[in-house]
């Protein structure tokens, strides 16, 4: 999933960055609104964590003016102060979930995750694929007494496809997802990767649409 992070603290946002980047997520710092204007134009974004006061403006007047655009993309407010009214002006102006400072960045996992799986449809814990259970709060895949481990590149990937169940996903999209984090990207890199998920998941479970693009198969 590729993140776009609006904090203007230096020290939160590195902490906040480097641990998102570690859960295998990819990340786009920015410390200005402007500047997450430009990248929310440009970049498709699996979720937004967005400070409330930035040096050019209001969080809440952004998240309102992306809602007021038709942007749907999830939204977790970060914010210093525990005021209600402010985390209820939050809500009000679209977000999906907020965070109080200083926070647990284990427990900002849990949240971003939650908030994707909602944001997904994949609102419980655990995704049937066939024989496969895919728990997606902690990232493990278990086929029978078995569990299967995937890198953090065939994750991306995996989680890619499985954002959008039965709906077909392009090869363009899926390089998107490896090119956020800064991986070299070669002619045949998703073809590499989409093959290693077979090989390890089933060759049944990850389907081709030829000139189209790739999808999960045998979601229950």
């Amino acid at each position: 999933m590729r993140v776009l992070l609006v904090e203007d603290d230096a020290t939160l946002g590195a902490a906040v960055r480097d641990h998102v980047i570690n859960g295998s997520h990819a990340v786009d710092w920015m410390q200005r609104l402007d500047d997450a204007r430009v990248s929310m134009r440009v970049t498709r974004y699996g979720l937004v964590l967005l400070d409330i006061r930035l040096p050019d403006g209001s969080g809440v007047e952004f998240l309102k003016e992306l809602r007021l655009n038709g942007n749907s993309t999830p939204v977790i407010i970060l914010t210093a102060h525990d005021q209600i009214s402010e985390r209820i002006q939050g809500l009000n102006a679209g977000a999906d979930d907020y965070l109080v400072k200083p926070f647990n960045l284990d427990e900002l996992t849990a949240r971003m995750h939650a908030v994707a799986r909602r944001h997904s449809g994949n609102s419980g814990e655990i995704v049937k694929l066939g024989s496969l259970e895919i728990h997606l709060a902690d990232r493990r895949i278990m086929s029978m007494d078995s569990e299967i481990i995937l890198s953090g590149r065939e994750w991306a990937v995996f989680e890619r496809l499985l954002s959008r169940p039965g709906a077909i996903v392009s090869k363009d999209q899926i390089e998107e997802t490896l090119y956020a984090f800064g991986w070299e990207i070669q002619s045949n890199t998703v073809e590499v990767y989409v093959s290693r998920l077979r090989k390890k998941l089933g060759r049944e479970y990850v389907g081709t649409v030829r000139g189209v693009g790739y999808r999960i198969e045998g979601r229950s």
